[in-house]
């Protein structure tokens, strides 16, 4: 799957461009949170600086603007280094994408325990922001979270 397979609503489309010039950065996705209150956008490789902004203050000011809340995860071109991007800033300590049975594609992560509850985020909502990534842009049906295996 490509980031040209996917399919954008009018309102989507216009809050990337909104998104872009507030910002600067090159926007390849936006989703809007089934309830409203969040909107997550994908940005170009190397824009998520720009996107932030110093001490955030770009991204302050879009969230001012949009009045709602706003997650920006960097594409990445590999499902491992996606799925690391769409979990950061958890420490993320391997990505391994395996084909399963029936075409099914499970991304394992490991992580230490101690980085578990960033990557899971308050009610799931940064492994769901990731689960949606990674299907949407890599076809990657789930995502399984382990931790290293003692020496």
């Amino acid at each position: 799957m490509t980031t040209s397979d996917i399919k954008l609503n009018m309102e989507e489309i216009k809050l990337m461009a909104l998104f872009s010039d507030i910002t600067g950065a090159e926007v390849k996705d936006c989703i809007v949170d089934q309830d409203g209150s969040r909107i997550i956008f994908v940005v170009g490789l190397g824009h998520l600086g720009i996107a932030i902004g110093k001490r955030g203050a770009t991204i302050k000011r879009a969230r001012t603007i949009l009045k709602r809340d706003i997650d920006v995860v960097e594409h990445a071109e590999t499902p491992e280094a996606f799925v690391r991007s769409a979990l950061a800033p958890a420490k993320v300590t391997t990505v391994n994408v395996q084909e399963q049975s029936k075409g099914r594609r499970v991304a394992v992560v490991t992580v230490k325990n101690e980085n578990r509850g960033r990557v899971i985020g308050r009610n799931g909502r940064n492994i769901e922001r990731a689960r949606l990534l990674a299907k949407r842009h890599h076809g990657i049906d789930t995502i399984i979270i382990t931790e290293p295996e003692s020496p």
